[in-house]
């Protein structure tokens, strides 16, 4: 950034102009401009007031212009912005960024983050699914509004966000209350099954945040003192961005009061190689008439094909020694180097601690295969028990109709 030199005011008998020149840099981002732009304005504003002591009813008009200088080896291109500020001496704080209905600016401007988050693919799923399902149960209602609650783990000034749930809401006119019990009985509920994750925050579905997201987020805050909003747009069309964003709050001056405002936060994904391969498999997974599968299916696939065709051609080698040995096939020596040279290629271990670790790994497989088929069982029995007390019931209340009838 280069210096700004403001011109001297001159006033008339109720309006005060200014006219400021700026350099700025051919490197400098828009955004940076704009925010020093904000900044020298109100420094000006409030100093020329304090200056002439300017009484209600002055107003400060202020011109502001920008030479973006480019360096080339041909010639040196200049740049102009121009803008115009104006500003009332009672309220300095306001500028034209700022001026406006304050229910429907809600966003904090030239603020940045001050935490990091790290996003996994399976709260994405879980809100969409979410949305997804409440669009499908109230269709004739429109494009719906859901609420839920997100968890992770936060160390310092950075945040992962892991998981969600839903939350229970009631609409009031155009206010939406949380049911607090609901809440506290799932987040109890969680702990028991993730006991290193807490609460983050809140997610919700529509557009870009407004008023009604500040209202909302003044309740979660009562849970946790800074809350992290997640917003998804499900009617987004852009397909090269995810329609994801996140927020936090600060509190500013607005028109002279304290203000919860949101700020943008920035985001990464994160996933583990679990979540990865279960978030794959429900991703892509498809009807039977399309043709589009699971990567890893598609893995497993080849690997299945490249075992059986391994065991096919091992299988062809056995029984051509078998062929040679009973006499029924002439001895082809290159043949039988090749297969000798084969069998010294797999690995010969014969070492105690290579039998306790494939005893060790057997035992494992065979004891995930008995826990696969004890709870096979077990839901079973469920299954069975569910049916016979439906059964017994049917039966107790026909004996007693009887006995009702008989009086």
């Amino acid at each position: 950034m280069g210096a700004q030199n403001p011109r001297l005011p001159i006033h008339t008998h109720s309006t005060v102009f200014i006219d400021l020149l700026s350099v700025v840099s051919a490197v400098a981002p828009f955004d940076v401009v704009l925010q020093t732009r904000l900044g020298a304005v109100r420094f000006l504003a409030h100093f020329t007031r304090k200056f002439l002591s300017l009484g209600p009813g002055f107003q400060i008009v202020i011109k502001t212009t920008f030479f973006r200088m480019t360096d080339s080896k041909e010639a040196m291109e200049v740049e102009s912005i121009e803008s115009v500020q104006v500003l009332d001496s009672e309220d300095v704080s306001k500028t034209s960024m700022e001026i406006g209905d304050p229910s429907k600016n809600v966003m904090a401007a030239g603020t940045t983050g001050s935490v990091t988050c790290s996003l996994h693919p399976l709260v994405i799923m879980n809100v969409s699914e979410h949305w997804t399902r409440a669009r499908a149960q109230n269709e004739e209602n429109g494009l719906p509004q859901v609420f839920g609650a997100l968890i992770g783990k936060q160390k310092g000034r950075n945040i992962e966000i892991m998981n969600s749930f839903e939350l229970v809401f009631s609409t009031i006119g155009e206010d939406t209350f949380i049911d607090r019990d609901y809440y506290n009985m799932k987040e109890e509920q969680f702990k028991q099954v993730f006991m290193e994750m807490d609460f983050i925050g809140w997610y919700t579905t529509g557009g870009p945040a407004n008023n009604s997201d500040i209202k909302v987020h003044k309740q979660i805050c009562d849970i946790n003192e800074s809350p992290i909003l997640l917003k998804l747009n499900p009617c987004d069309k852009n397909i090269d961005l995810l329609p994801v964003s996140l927020y936090e709050t600060v509190i500013d001056l607005v028109n002279g009061e304290a203000t919860m405002l949101f700020v943008p936060l920035t985001y990464t994904l994160a996933t583990e190689e679990a979540e990865r391969i279960g978030v794959d498999h429900v991703a892509r997974m498809s009807s039977m008439d399309s043709g589009e599968s699971s990567l890893v299916a598609e893995h497993l696939t080849a690997q299945h094909s490249a075992i059986k065709m391994l065991h096919s051609r091992v299988r062809l080698v056995l029984e051509y020694m078998k062929a040679i040995q009973n006499g029924d096939l002439p001895r082809n020596h290159e043949i039988l180097r090749d297969a000798y040279s084969l069998c010294h290629r797999l690995p010969v271990v014969q070492s105690l601690r290579f039998r306790q670790d494939f005893y060790n790994q057997c035992n494992d497989v065979g004891l995930m295969t008995y826990l696969g088929a004890l709870t096979k069982s077990c839901n079973d029995l469920n299954q069975f028990v569910n049916k016979f007390n439906i059964l017994y019931e049917r039966q107790a209340l026909g004996r007693r109709m009887r006995g009702i009838l008989s009086w």
